[in-house]
């Protein structure tokens, strides 16, 4: 292979395939089974799928269909999808005292979403050590909670099993029967540790080293429009939510205010980012599904373990919206100008997303028996890489299973970044060539 053959973003897209890929094959295999038989390829290749782009949406049971060394495999590519391939290629190198070159950094750069390449193996350090810590704060709490109702060695194995789930967004539980969390809608300390795992792991990378790192500096501009806007997001998920299903039966009607409270909670935060939840979710009124459903679409932060368009995305288009309505030219926001291509890069992003989305779901709806809010739920839930389903995932035929794999893949890697990585040759060749403006009726 010629040094230089493939771009950074190139790099990224392949690689994800090639982990998935791999994973498909060991999960496969008959060791990776409780039954020994092993796995169907196309199921191997949706749950690899899955878990490398940390979505969590699963055709079978993870914790009543895999062995433990499938359940291992699942976790690994959890892991690696969470923090990106080429993290866990730096770390490695780093232990072997192999030099990070140029491409290495221009690679590591586009996959951690950092502006500049100033200090990112740096950054890679940081992410590592941040991982480790917050995943292992979160498997103690974990296990020393579910300790009180198993013995220690499994009460550890779920305890280190739902942290790095949680933290890196998957949304992937051993609970068994695709009940997720439900039977601990009113815990207070399983709630919380797995809505702290999943929002730290959906601020980004650089914001979490901003914050923990760098104290007592000012934040970045970034920064701050993640965490106001992750956090109002949250409140105002919770808040309909609550009111929503308050009185359903079917959901949270029936249980004690405490558990509405952190059912509301729970399910306000895992919308964006994993697919943990703690109330059915089919039984939900409609209303509180289409809330789920723009929620997945606005996903996590840029360089962080969630996808969707991201909520930086989300905040620049509404202020550029904001802006085009009161006759501004600029589109600004904390006594700061957003560039014009970073304001095109969101449009285009937005539009290209919502074309996926809707081709996929017109796909679904001739493949598969279900109605349009469902599919739409479904097919939002893969893009955003969140997890959360109607029930529709363990129906869905070979050809729709196909379908959200390739909407998985698109929304972990990126709408942007493969349309660059495939066309960037093409764009390159042609002819930059400025022609006469001419208006036309708008509106």
């Amino acid at each position: 292979m010629k040094k230089g053959l493939f771009t950074p973003t190139q790099v990224l897209a392949i690689g994800f395939i090639m982990i998935i890929l791999v994973g498909a094959v060991l999960l496969s295999l008959p060791i990776s089974t409780i039954d020994g038989k092993g796995t169907p390829f196309l199921t191997a290749l949706f749950t690899s799928t899955s878990a490398t782009c940390v979505t969590g949406l699963v055709l079978v049971d993870t914790g009543t269909y895999f062995s433990i060394f499938g359940q291992l495999i699942i976790l690994f590519l959890i892991q690696v999808g969470g923090l990106g391939f080429m993290t866990f290629a730096t770390l490695i190198a780093i232990i072997l005292g192999r030099k990070i070159t140029l491409k290495d950094r221009m690679v590591l750069q586009e996959a951690l979403n950092k502006g500049t390449l100033d200090g990112v193996v740096r950054l890679v350090r940081q992410v590592i050590e941040i991982t480790f810590v917050i995943e292992g704060v979160g498997a103690l709490v974990l296990s020393l909670r579910l300790a009180q109702e198993m013995n220690w060695y499994k009460a550890v194995y779920f305890g280190i099993f739902h942290a790095v789930s949680a933290f890196n967004n998957a949304g992937i539980d051993l609970f068994g029967h695709f009940n997720s969390l439900t039977q601990y809608a009113g815990d207070i300390v399983i709630n919380i540790t797995i809505a702290s795992l999943i929002i730290l792991g959906g601020l980004g990378f650089v914001v979490i080293s901003e914050v923990l790192i760098h104290k007592g500096k000012k934040l970045s501009l970034h920064s701050l429009v993640v965490l106001k806007a992750t956090l109002g997001l949250i409140v105002i998920a919770t808040a309909l939510i609550f009111l929503s299903e308050f009185t359903n039966p079917l959901t949270m009607g029936n249980v004690n205010l405490k558990t509405k409270v952190l059912s509301s909670f729970f399910q306000g935060v895992v919308p964006r980012t994993a697919g943990f939840n703690t109330i059915a979710l089919s039984e939900m009124r409609t209303i509180t599904q289409l809330l789920i459903i723009i929620l997945m679409f606005i996903g996590a932060a840029p360089g962080s373990t969630g996808g969707g368009i991201k909520v930086t995305t989300f905040v620049t288009l509404f202020l550029y919206i904001r802006a085009s309505y009161q006759g501004k030219s600029e589109t600004t926001i904390m006594e700061r100008t957003l560039p014009h291509d970073l304001v095109q890069k969101a449009v285009t992003l937005t539009f290209l997303a919502g074309v996926l989305i809707l081709v996929i779901t017109a796909t679904l709806t001739l493949t598969e028996k279900a109605d349009f809010i469902t599919l739409l739920f479904e097919t939002m839930s893969a893009f955003g890489t969140v997890g959360l389903s109607l029930g529709v995932t363990p129906k869905l035929s070979p050809a729709g299973q196909i379908a959200i794999i390739l909407t998985m893949y698109i929304g972990r890697v990126g709408p942007l970044t493969l349309a660059y990585a495939f066309a960037q040759k093409r764009l390159a060749s042609l002819p930059q060539v400025k022609y006469p403006e001419e208006r036309i009726l708008i509106g």
